[in-house]
């Protein structure tokens, strides 16, 4: 049952997919905010498949920790349901992502035309370079910048090795830093084509202001980023 609930959700969010980012790049020409307010309709259709065919809700906490003003937003990393939904729940931002999304015929160019911050992985200097100065650009227009900083996909209950490029792009930026968990794997596993019932949470956690982000210590910016998320995965059964 749960497979076909499963193929069923994806015989409708494919095509959805398909035409939400056609969408995208019609109405990029008025301008990246209205592309991406169309944009966030991937994120509402997904969700509304996901809770008619394979029984998963959304849950929302700590949205009142959202600052006013662009940050860098860091984040765990378990599933493609975070690149649907977060969208829908943060102000206007950009991905960092790896350069090889963008190739993606119809949906990579979406990514591209939403002002995607496209990075070579095997290049990891050069990523940081761009990352650094393309994210400064985007924070100063107005965008905040999402950053999984352990790289890719973990599966559930487990935490990969932190990066500190987003901790580096607060301090050039002197913008704070907002960590979130959720626990998205437990419904949407990485890399399978089932879909789980059950509740995905989403904990957006008070933000490291950015007085903290310049005073303190990259590495310990970073250490209190991954220890804040990672007890808040394991508190919503992440």
């Amino acid at each position: 049952m749960i497979l076909l609930r499963s193929l069923l959700f994806y015989i409708f969010f494919i095509p959805c997919t398909i035409s939400i980012a056609i969408l995208v790049l019609i109405t990029r020409v008025m301008g990246r905010d209205v592309a991406w307010q169309v944009g966030n309709l991937w994120g509402w259709c997904g969700n509304a498949l996901l809770r008619v065919f394979c029984g998963i809700k959304v849950k929302t906490e700590g949205k009142e920790h959202i600052p006013s003003e662009p940050c860098v937003i860091v984040s765990n990393h378990q599933s493609t349901w975070e690149t649907t939904t977060f969208p829908t729940l943060l102000p206007p931002f950009v991905w960092i992502l790896k350069k090889e999304l963008l190739y993606i015929p119809i949906f990579g160019w979406a990514l591209f035309a939403l002002g995607s911050i496209a990075i070579v992985r095997s290049n990891p200097r050069e990523a940081l370079k761009q990352v650094n100065e393309q994210g400064q650009d985007q924070l100063k227009t107005g965008h905040c910048v999402v950053v999984f900083p352990e790289g890719t996909r973990m599966p559930v209950g487990k935490s990969g090795k932190y990066q500190p490029s987003a901790v580096m792009l607060a301090k050039k930026a002197n913008v704070a830093i907002l960590p979130m968990a959720h626990n998205a794997g437990a419904c949407w596993p990485k890399g399978k084509i089932l879909k789980y019932p059950g509740t995905i949470t989403v904990r957006i956690l008070p933000p490291i202001s950015a007085e903290d982000v310049k005073e303190k210590k990259r590495n310990d910016i970073l250490a209190e980023c991954e220890s804040r998320i990672v007890s808040a995965c394991k508190d919503i059964g992440g």
